[in-house]
């Protein structure tokens, strides 16, 4: 049962003696060329590195809290302003002020957990809000003259709004690669 198809990318279709459907394509039509393909992988890794230091920053965030209550004091200084700040705190309550203070640092680390991860499917939104709460953490952190982590906030702040630039390149090129007549899926 071979039976031409109306979409000129299929050249032929049928049933075989199994009930299977088959179709034979014809890849000499692929609208999907190897260098559009290429350029769609280029942007979704932009977006998922700017992304991912969302991952890292909440992380690195919990990893801190658990330093502090161990009692050293080292820290990373990727790890966000606020919870270093809970942690001095808890610190005053003595053992229940530290679990209570590590429980509020998970709940922080949580925030930026949901923010990696709408981030890296190309959301704005989770850039542009991660970004300036990111960015307020950072100004938290000039009164007590942390400069090195202003630094490093300023830093990963530049990286993550590179990231967030990959967006409309990859949302193009996600439309040129849909097939003709596709659905429409909503973000």
């Amino acid at each position: 049962m071979d039976a031409l198809h109306p979409n000129p990318e299929i050249q032929s279709a049928g049933d075989d003696t199994n009930g299977f459907r088959w179709i034979w394509l014809d890849h000499g039509t692929s609208s999907a060329s190897p260098a559009l393909i290429e350029q769609k992988l280029r942007a979704e890794q932009l977006v998922s590195n700017g992304a991912g230091w969302f991952l890292a920053i909440a992380g690195l965030s919990l990893l801190n809290s658990v330093l502090a209550m161990s009692g050293t004091r080292f820290s990373f200084i990727f790890g966000l302003g606020t919870t270093q700040i809970v942690d001095a705190i808890g610190r005053q309550g003595g053992r229940t002020g530290s679990t209570l203070g590590l429980i509020v640092n998970v709940f922080l680390a949580g925030v930026f957990l949901l923010f990696w991860n709408f981030a890296r499917t190309g959301e704005k939104w989770a850039f542009l809000v991660g970004m300036a709460l990111y960015a307020a953490n950072g100004l938290i952190l000039l009164p007590f003259k942390n400069f090195l982590s202003v630094a490093f906030h300023a830093y990963a702040l530049f990286r993550i709004y590179n990231g967030m630039q990959g967006i409309p390149a990859l949302e193009k090129l996600q439309q040129a690669l849909a097939p003709a007549g596709a659905p429409i899926e909503p973000r």
